[in-house]
């Protein structure tokens, strides 16, 4: 089982960007799938971004791509998310998650372990 900490979030002028950070303690870090999700005020918290445990798999969703870029560094048990040309509508409280098995998810269900949240705020 591994637990999950993000960092790197904060507030922008929209065209700006920020990188998140996911660092994961525990064992097994490179056996995990891990994803990014975000919720808005009053939203759902919807997928945003995923990436298999290898690396080899990454999928996004739409409104995000060319624009993020999801990323992990197994040896230092970090996943990151690198959001470019950030709009207001990117504002939300953004979770990184982690699930057993190499398989990407898109679905919240698909997730067993979440961090805290970290907070990206897009001024316009």
């Amino acid at each position: 089982q591994v637990q999950l900490v993000e960092s790197g979030g904060g507030l922008v002028q929209a065209g700006g960007s920020l990188r998140l950070s996911c660092t994961a303690s525990g064992r097994g870090f490179s056996g995990f799938a891990m994803a990014w999700f975000r919720q808005a005020p009053g939203k759902e918290r919807e997928f945003v971004a995923a990436v298999a445990c290898s690396g080899g798999t990454i999928s996004y969703a739409d409104p995000v791509k060319g624009r993020f870029t999801i990323s992990r560094d197994n040896l230092e048990n970090t996943g990151y998310l690198q959001m470019n040309s950030l709009k207001p509508e990117d504002t939300a409280v953004y979770y990184c998650a982690a699930r057993s098995g190499c398989g990407i998810g898109l679905r919240k269900a698909q997730y067993d372990t979440w961090g805290q949240g970290a907070q990206v705020t897009v001024s316009s």
